[in-house]
Order: C-alpha cells, then structure tokens, then sequence
C-alpha cells in the first residue's frame, strides 16, 4: 500500500506547489488513516486472543498440576493468565484456562453460565443431548449448575440429529395466548400459496404473523404459522410444547440398568522379576495377589462368580502390547493394576478405547484419571489427601493452638502440607506459630495458650524428628497437666509403632492415613489368621500390608460390580463393605475424567490406652 502511496506522489512532481501541497495533506490524511486501522486490527487481534479463555472454579483437592492434567494445558499457561496467583491457590477461587492452548483436538470446554440449559447447549454446539451425555460421564441434572466446566466433543458429531430451537418468537402472545401453533422452517421452493395450503391458513393470516416476508421468503428462517380463525376456539385448548428440561433430556441417555452375572475380571502385575528391584517389588506384589485370592473365596462363598485372568507385566521398560491383544482382555469388565508408569499409559489408553474400569492400587499420580472417565485411583493424590485433612483438623481442633516445630535433620518433606495448614488456620483464625529446630524449654513453654488445644505439629515425618520432639513434649505434659497438649503427625509413623507405643499412648498422638489397620480390631484378626492358614506364613511388616490392601481393593470392586452392575459409577459410594485396611470414598475428578479416592481417618492414641480410629463421615 505504502509503494503505491509513493507513485501517486510521483506522478504528480511537475505539478505546481500549490497543489502538491494538497497532495501532500491528502496523502498524509490517508497514511493515518492507514495506520489508525492497523492499529485497531491489531488491538482487535490481541483484545480476542486475550479473551479466548473459559473459567474453571477451584474445588478442594485441586491444585494447578491437576488443572493443568484436566484442560491439556500446562501449569506456565495458567500462570500465565493468573499472574496474581504465584502458585497458590484457594477452592472456590476461579482461575483463566486458555482455550487455545488445549493439545486434546477431541474436545473443548464449556463454563455453564446462568440461566443455560442443555437443551440450548445443543443448538449452540449443534451437537446432540446424547453426545454431550456421552462425553461427560459425571454430569447430570442435579450437578449441571452455574460453573460448572464441561467437555464439548468436537471430533465426529453423532448421528442423532440435533434437537431444533425456534427463535425467540416461537411463542408469540395477546392477552397471554399464544398467536403462533406451530413454527416452519423455510425451505429453498416455498412458495407463500404452498405454505398456506399446507397449514390451512390464509395469505393474508401469514403476512400478518410475519410481516418481514412480504419482501420475499429466506431460506432457514422460521415462520410463525397462526391459528386459523375458523379453528382459533379450539386450537386455544392446545398444549403449547416447550423445550425439554434437564431431567427430561438426561433421563432419555441414562443407561439401563444391567446386572453382571459373571464378571470377567484381570490382575496385571510384575511377578517374576529377577532384578535387585524386582527381588524388592515381587514379594510385595505376590502378597497382593494372595490378598485378591482370598477376596475372590469370600465373593465365591456369597454366590458372586468370577473368571479372573492374571498376567505378569514383566519390568517397568516392557510393553503391555502382547496382553492386550489377547481376544480375553476385550470382554474385561474390570482390571487391576498396573505398578509402573509406563504400564498405566498402556492400560488407560486401552481402557478408554475399550471402556473398561481399571483400578490402579498403587500410583497416585498418574495424569490419566483427568481425562479418563474409567480409572479408579486408590492411593490417595496428595493435594485431595491433605485438603481433606485440613477440614478434618479444623473441625475436630475448633478451639486449637497449632505449634509448627521445624525439623533438626534438614528434612522437610511435609513443608508442603504445613504451609496448606497455616492457609486454613488463618482463614479460620486459629492461632500458630513457629519453633526453630533447637528451641529451648521456655521457648515450648511461651508457645502454649491456657484453655486452648495445644497441637504440636513437626515439618518432618522422619523418625529423627519425632525423636527429638518427644521429649519436650512429655515434659511439658508432666509440668503442665491441667492443660491440653497433643501430638499430631503423619501416615509414616505407623512404622514406629512398635518403638514409640508408650509415648503415644502419654502424649495422646495423632496421625492422619488413608491405610490403617489395628491387630486387635476383630476383621484385621480374621484377615491375618486367614492369611496365615492358607499361606502358612505371616505377612510382611509393610506400611500398607500389601495382603489387606488386595483383599480390600478387590473384594469391594467386584461386591459392586455384582451389586450395582452398569450402574456402579453411579453408586460407588454405596458399596456395603467393611474394609479391613483400606478406607473408600471416591470422587469424580471433573465431568470427564475418573476418579481418585478421597477417604483418611485420624488415628487416635488416648491416654487411657486406647486406639481410636476417627472416621469423620
């Protein structure tokens, strides 16, 4: 544009000043012009890339790795769009996800605004009610509310044709009856003689409900049909049909119920290492596997049948491939395993191609069950785990003076979850504070509130820290027994058990873990002479007993599948079982993915010698 400026200029250097002095100012007054737009486009460029985001409400558990696994995004892209976050981030809180960003081309995503239906998001999408269903496993009329995010498939669209909307003048009224009873849809011969004859109207009765065609009929738009005046007095005691509601739309996609009277179930596990690894895994997983065994007696002495398949899946560098393709894997209705990562992508890909349940035991950070509607975690994902022990601690500690006591080995592991804590705390205004590793008595003393629940948390769960705290602790006990003072720590101090008995039954200790099992409790002393009996030796002392953690996951697994069918993700939670080690509570990560198993107690070491174990359901 700028050359062709120039030879205009050009052509017109022999004029006489006066008018190239015009020349001039026009030029000028265009090339302005020229760059006002420029610069609009541009600004409209950058004002829609910036808007091309959807919002995502923060629910507790969630954190911005788990974000990221949900949208196919990374954690720099929400940081990004969230400046003001730095890293942390609050449930309820919402956060800018970036569509354009999104690497899955199978879907995008939807923050359900109010007032929106699914019946409107199928004529905004031209998508059907069943291909939304289909890619949102966990949305139903009950949870479909305001921001709510769901998945949009924007591969192949279904076969169902759409349900059509009219538009707003669909229901025309007078002195609140409807004008119109019925809307067409102009098509490219209609004919205005045609349309009338076909509806048994007049000309003039058309023209009248839609004025805007005496210019001529558009094809595609609608036509309010009125009611003849001869029939008007009984076509007024027709039922005006509306569109349909949530309830109605989702109760015509919900599975039918369908019992399993033989499930058909597979265990894939490394059995036969011969590594240094495998010398430490394989007994582990033979232990597990010893524990599906007697689940599967239990099941059987119920009346549920079983066929179940088991594979060694070998290292952690080896394929799947040769167990997959295996014309058996096809009918699974469940699978149990893998343990290593590589096994778990193998199995998640094939478990959604085949829309097969795969239970993972083991790994609690696999990425999959964000975007994989049939996997199940069982080892609690640590940002769910401590969410649910914050609300925990609050609610058992409302009165609490929270003592945070820095670890002397420079081991920190639990910084993470004792930082969340102190974000809860203050929300709720519970007091804390912090003691340096080598603080002195008075120090401990000035620490503690008089008619408050002195709770002493250390920044390690090691057994050095646990160590060097106790004896501070049993002494203020001893000096200071009018006031409460407690122990509260973490699921690896089940291993010290039997070297810290005494003192945890004197400084009344606590700890939270999602695996907990007590050998006096009547079912782990049936499980364990069980165990016993068959195998004839004791299980290892692991934290969790790989025996129990089988037979539990197994055992509640297949008791739902023999109870609730199809329907078991929509009754998973209301399996009747008393597990012997493991605790289930499951939720469905978001609308589209699986689920990951929320469940924690807090176990209680009373001064009276007792074990309690606290279940806050």
């Amino acid at each position: 544009m700028y050359q062709q400026l120039f030879l205009i200029f050009a052509r017109y250097k022999h004029f006489d000043p006066y008018k190239k002095m015009k020349i001039v100012r026009s030029l000028s007054i265009l090339l302005l012009s020229v760059c006002f737009f420029s610069l609009t486009t541009f600004a409209q460029n950058t004002t829609s890339k910036q808007h091309s985001y959807f919002l995502h409400t923060i629910k507790k558990g969630e954190n911005i790795y788990s974000i990221a696994s949900m949208y196919h995004v990374s954690q720099q892209d929400i940081l990004r769009l969230n400046p003001t976050i730095e890293n942390k981030i609050l449930a309820g809180n919402s956060l800018r996800i970036p569509h354009q960003e999104t690497t899955d081309q199978s879907k995008r995503f939807h923050t359900i605004q109010a007032g929106e239906t699914l019946y409107q998001l199928t004529q905004k999408y031209q998508l059907s009610a069943q291909a939304i269903c289909e890619a949102n496993p966990g949305l139903s009329a009950s949870n479909f509310k305001v921001n709510q995010v769901i998945a949009i498939p924007t591969g192949k669209r279904t076969s169902q044709k759409p349900v059509k909307v009219a538009p707003k003048k669909e229901e025309p009224v007078k002195d609140g009856k409807p004008l119109c009873r019925e809307m067409h849809k102009i098509k490219r011969r209609d004919k205005v003689a045609k349309i009338c004859k076909k509806y048994g109207i007049t000309p003039a009765e058309l023209y009248a409900a839609n004025p805007e065609i005496r210019s001529g009929l558009k094809k595609g738009k609608y036509l309010c049909i009125p009611f003849h005046q001869e029939k008007k007095a009984a076509a007024e005691k027709k039922v005006v049909v509306k569109a349909p509601t949530n309830a109605e739309l989702f109760g015509q996609y919900q599975k039918n119920p369908k019992k399993i009277n033989r499930i058909q179930a597979a265990i894939i596990l490394p059995f036969l290492l011969d590594d240094e690894y495998g010398s430490r895994e394989v007994p582990r997983m033979m232990e597990y596997y010893e524990g599906c065994l007697i689940a599967l007696d239990s099941l059987k002495q119920e009346g549920v049948s079983v066929d179940l398949y088991t594979y060694d899946s070998g290292p952690a560098d080896s394929t799947l491939t040769p167990i997959l393709s295996k014309p058996e894997m096809e009918n699974m209705d469940i699978i149990f395993g893998p343990l290593y990562s590589k096994h778990i992508d193998e199995l998640a890909h094939f478990a959604k191609k085949t829309k097969t349940r795969l239970v993972i035991p083991f790994s609690s950070k696999d990425r999959n069950v964000f975007s994989n509607p049939y996997i199940y975690i069982i080892n609690t994902p640590q940002s769910y785990l401590y969410s649910e022990v914050y609300e925990h601690f609050t609610r058992r500690f409302t009165n609490a003076n929270v003592i945070f006591i820095e670890s002397s080995d420079d081991k920190k592991e639990k910084q993470e979850f004792t930082n969340g804590l102190k974000v809860e705390l203050d929300k709720l205004n519970i007091p804390y504070c912090t003691l340096p590793t080598q603080a002195t008595d008075e120090q401990y003393v000035a620490s503690l509130i008089e008619n408050k629940e002195n709770i002493f948390i250390p920044v390690s769960a090691s057994e050095v820290a646990i160590t060097g705290l106790m004896p501070h602790i049993t002494s203020l006990i001893q000096t200071y027994p009018d006031l409460y003072i407690r122990l509260f720590g973490y699921p690896e101090w089940q291993t010290y058990t039997m070297e810290y008995l005494s003192l945890y039954y004197d400084i009344g200790t606590f700890f939270y873990s999602s695996f907990y099992t007590n050998h006096l409790y009547p079912s782990a002393k049936q499980f364990t002479s069980l165990y016993r009996n068959w195998y004839g030796r004791e299980m290892m002392n692991t934290y969790p007993k790989f025996g129990m953690l089988g037979f539990d996951v197994t055992y509640y697994f297949l008791k739902g599948l023999s109870t609730f069918g199809n329907h078991l993700e929509d009754n998973i939670n209301r399996i009747k079982v008393s597990p012997v080690q493991t605790g289930f509570k499951f939720i469905r990560v978001d609308n589209w993915g699986g689920f990951v198993n929320k469940k924690e107690f807090f176990i209680n070491f009373t001064r009276d010698f007792e074990i309690k174990k606290l279940n806050f359901e």
